[in-house]
């Protein structure tokens, strides 16, 4: 596999094309960003440990049947991945109260939801991905009424996989956000799942063990990846 021209420097990531037209070349760097990237830092170990925290749980939920774009990784910080065409829609399904939910809706964080809620967000970073519903995605051909249902139910049942994959390792999965693109036809899981898109809080403590850490100024950012890593049995 040949690794070619970059095609797209995102926050956490680099896209790079490669000599198959259907497969793309990720490379997850050591940048963290928040605030639609008003927050800076490099962080050493971080690509490495989100490249194998999401090679994990991609195989995890591709052996549940979510069929995902994730072929294999390429090295400790390097994947290759099937090339899709992206929906610009966010999917964000909350088990607990936290974030832009408490302080768009003034329920404390922290409380937990009697059933998960699912959200869509307009990708966005100049508009700091407001919130959308399925009229805006539909009327406006971000997606078709077949696709919105199709991630809905996707993500749901991502849900399913993960709850009890994070709870047995004695983590709490909060929130999380996925995003979907086409692939020869089919509707596939894209981007990755790791602690920067998803909000982790051990089950005991309640202590993040996400992105929060690096937003709030917690500390011991990478020390807490490493950690949820460890707790599901991802080597490192």
């Amino acid at each position: 596999m040949e690794k070619r021209q970059e095609l797209y420097r995102g926050k956490s990531k680099t896209v790079h094309a490669t000599d198959d037209p259907d497969l793309l070349w990720l490379t997850f760097l050591n940048d963290a960003t928040a605030f639609d990237g008003a927050k800076k830092a490099q962080l050493d170990r971080k690509g490495e440990v989100n490249c194998k925290i999401n090679a994990f749980i991609m195989g995890k939920l591709e052996a549940a049947g979510v069929r995902t774009h994730f072929v294999r990784v390429l090295s400790d910080t390097e994947a290759l991945v099937r090339k899709l065409t992206m929906l610009p829609v966010e999917c964000v399904v909350r088990n607990v109260v936290a974030g832009s939910m408490s302080k768009r809706l003034g329920i404390p964080e922290g409380t937990v939801l009697p059933a998960p809620i699912f959200e869509f967000f307009y990708k966005s970073d100049a508009l700091h991905d407001p919130l959308i519903n399925d009229s805006h995605i539909e009327v406006l051909g971000w997606a078709t009424r077949d696709e919105i249902a199709r991630m809905k139910a996707l993500t749901f049942r991502v849900n399913d996989v993960l709850k009890p994959l994070f709870a047995a390792a004695g983590i709490t999965l909060v929130d999380y956000k996925l995003e979907f693109g086409n692939y020869r036809g089919e509707l596939l899981l894209g981007d990755e799942l790791s602690p920067d898109g998803c909000r982790l809080w051990d089950s005991t403590t309640q202590e993040k063990m996400d992105k929060d850490r690096f937003r709030r100024d917690l500390g011991n950012v990478i020390e807490m990846y490493i950690e949820v890593a460890k707790r599901l049995g991802v080597p490192l």
